[in-house]
């Protein structure tokens, strides 16, 4: 049999997914899972988007542009323009989702083997993305005890090496639901100016901000072309399977590279574009009742969290994710026996493993990503199925452990 390649070998499982062999046992003996291990959310897509498909006219779905079509540029340009300084349509592209916009701008900003700063916990895609480019992250690790804030700039630059080539952030965060203040921003800045290096960050959750004002590094000024940012559709508009997102930055050379492996592909989704367009002209008061309906969720998960004995927990300032510390040893055991064991009423949850979150995984050993994108009454029976399994599955250890002793 012919041998596969070391590079696929070596490429890391997706941890958010990694339990889904588990979960779909479970639903095939009658189970119900309550999601709360992925960003899908429950909430509907926008109506004018849904409607937008039967308006769709077109009889032959053809090529388009391969930095994504003209009126849906626009309309990104216009919406960026409503909240930052200036953006011209030669600044967006519009790619495959958030996902494509990462490749790309990796393969267009660095060379095999150079280097990029990341604050962990992170996105954990983030790991496949770096593998497939050849770029090395070199984890800053951040703290549950701080609710995950940004490492002081000393830490950063304690990282540097000759390699270093960007500093990488998911601002809001993901999986941790912090936002980083302007100042700290600034900060960041002045070790991205200083060292000529790139600041690439990921803002796909930037409209779900509750405490504090979003602040988009497109406005750090002097930055023009060390900034690239990545969007999405996806998870702004509830629109994750449309599989539309962009790269934007002021920097030619950089834009000029990421049109080179947009052509190699042809063309970004055109349905998914035609919705995308669709998404943006309805967003205002669309965006208002989404955002304060994860509020609630937010709010209401946080009180569970904060009353469960032993359970460490923090409150998000954005996104819809919360990174929770247990009182057991190991969170990928819990997590797998969830759904493999444990039944409440024929239900269960599925939360996704902190450690796969880091690149130092003994500091998410005892950690999972909790995903508020269920209603509030699906969360109900979700936080109480979470805080009876706990008991139950401490118990079991407990067992375990004094029949280990018993046996010696």
């Amino acid at each position: 049999m012919p041998k596969v390649s070391q590079r696929g070998d070596e490429m890391t499982q997706s941890p958010i997914r990694s339990l889904i062999p588990y979960a779909r046992r479970a639903k095939e003996e009658g189970v119900q899972v309550y999601h709360l291990n992925i960003g899908q959310p429950d909430i509907e897509t926008p109506a004018a988007a849904i409607a937008s498909l039967n308006d769709y006219d077109h009889t032959v779905i053809e090529y388009g542009a391969s930095e994504g079509a003209t009126d849906l540029r626009e309309v990104v340009r216009d919406y960026y323009c409503d909240n930052v300084s200036q953006i011209d349509l030669s600044d967006i592209y519009v790619t495959t989702g958030a996902s494509e916009a990462i490749s790309f701008t990796l393969f267009s900003c660095f060379d095999s083997g150079e280097e990029v700063i990341i604050p962990e916990p992170f996105y954990a895609n983030y790991i496949g993305f770096s593998h497939t480019s050849g770029v090395r992250l070199v984890p800053v690790t951040s703290s549950i005890d701080t609710g995950f804030s940004l490492p002081s700039p000393k830490a950063f630059e304690q990282q540097l090496t000759d390699k270093t080539k960007a500093i990488f952030l998911c601002n809001p965060g993901n999986p941790t639901g912090n936002l980083y203040s302007a100042n700290e921003l600034r900060e960041i800045a002045k070790i991205v100016k200083k060292h000529d290096l790139f600041l690439i960050v990921d803002e796909v959750y930037r409209e779900f901000c509750y405490d504090d004002q979003f602040q988009s590094v497109l406005d750090l000024k002097g930055l023009e072309d060390h900034v690239v940012v990545i969007d999405s559709i996806s998870k702004v508009f509830s629109a994750c399977g449309s599989r539309i997102g962009f790269v934007v930055s002021r920097n030619k050379s950089v834009m000029n590279n990421i049109l080179k492996y947009a052509q190699l592909r042809l063309c970004p989704p055109m349905i998914g574009q035609h919705v995308a367009q669709a998404c943006f002209l309805d967003r205002s008061s669309y965006l208002k009742e989404v955002k304060a309906e994860y509020n609630r969720r937010r709010l209401y998960l946080y009180e569970r969290l904060s009353k469960m004995e032993g359970v460490k927990s923090y409150l998000p300032k954005a996104a819809f994710y919360i990174m929770t510390e247990l009182p057991i040893d190991d969170a990928t055991a819990f997590c797998t026996w969830l759904l493999s064991d444990f039944r409440m009423n024929g239900q269960t949850i599925m939360m996704a493993p902190g450690d796969g979150f880091y690149l130092n995984q003994e500091h998410g050993k005892r950690q999972v990503r909790i995903a508020f994108v269920l209603g509030i009454r699906e969360l109900t029976k979700a936080m109480d199925i979470f805080e009876q399994a706990l008991k139950e599955y401490q118990a079991v250890v407990a067992n375990q452990t004094q029949q280990s002793y018993s046996y010696r």
